[in-house]
């Protein structure tokens, strides 16, 4: 797909890897429509898609609960009023709750599950028709190395992901020959600030170990983002972003058996 004056929408679009996204979106020369539950950062993100000295894009910043069904529906039709059509969805909202499944309340299971598989499910459900009718176009589903084994203490957040992979493959398949993509992204460790926002309770050595890990091995939502807009460009059905998500899919490939073995002995480390 030739980006350059598709219109697109971006969900989590006010910092991290969507804020990466909708940058080179724009650099494409896409119009945007940039989505995120903090209006402020969906704004301070379309500041940064306006580049001195080149042709103003039109972007629009919207708030809105992907959570909740009838907020998308209502998302979908700002959208469809102000750009008319719809190309390109990127489902990249998404939150984390840490912790043992036994400690992690039910409603913190609700919001995970609300966010970051509801999302996906309500952004191409409301939105699937109106690329259709738009004469085709991507939808793009952020997952994880998450989606490919089982964590401890990531239940909740593995569950979502796993999700995600399914329905985007099945997706897929269900639109094969419509000129409707479906793409499934599978990230590592990124460094944004999903952790700052994460719910749930872990011990001091856990959250040391995120944090030297997000600070020295996590990969840079840049590269994340370049492999996100290729994938829209060449329809590519999988992508996986950063040298641990390369990991964790050769694990679930040889022996998942052996990786969720492997990751249980870490277990004490991790938590």
């Amino acid at each position: 797909m030739n980006l350059q004056g598709k219109v697109a929408v971006v969900t989590g679009a006010g910092s991290g890897i969507g804020r990466e996204i909708s940058l080179l979106l724009a650099a494409r020369g896409c119009a945007l429509a940039l989505v995120d539950i903090n209006p402020a950062g969906a704004a301070e993100t379309a500041q940064l898609c306006h580049v001195p000295g080149r042709a103003a894009l039109e972007i629009t910043t919207h708030k809105a609960d992907v959570a909740d069904a009838q907020a998308v529906q209502e998302l979908a039709e700002q959208v469809m009023a102000h750009h008319q059509v719809v190309h390109v969805v990127v489902n990249n909202a998404g939150v984390e709750v840490m912790g043992l499944l036994e400690s992690v309340p039910l409603e913190q299971v609700q919001w995970i599950v609300g966010v970051n598989f509801w999302g996906v499910v309500h952004g191409c459900k409301v939105f699937l028709p109106h690329i259709r009718q738009s004469g085709g176009g991507q939808l793009v589903n952020i997952s994880s190395m998450f989606g490919f084994l089982g964590v401890p203490g990531q239940a909740a957040y593995c569950a979502t992901k796993f999700a995600v992979r399914g329905f985007s493959e099945s997706l897929r398949a269900e639109l094969r020959g419509s000129g409707i993509g479906v793409t499934a992204i599978h990230p590592g460790v990124i460094r944004t600030n999903i952790l700052s926002g994460a719910r749930g309770e872990i011990s001091d050595r856990a959250r040391k170990t995120s944090d030297f890990i997000m600070r020295h091995l996590a990969t840079a939502p840049t590269r994340v983002a370049t492999k996100v807009v290729r994938a829209i460009e060449h329809d590519r059905p999988r992508v996986r972003a950063g040298w641990d998500a390369y990991v964790f899919d050769a694990m679930a490939r040889l022996s998942p058996t052996a990786g969720n073995w492997l990751l249980g002995m870490l277990r004490d480390r991790m938590l």
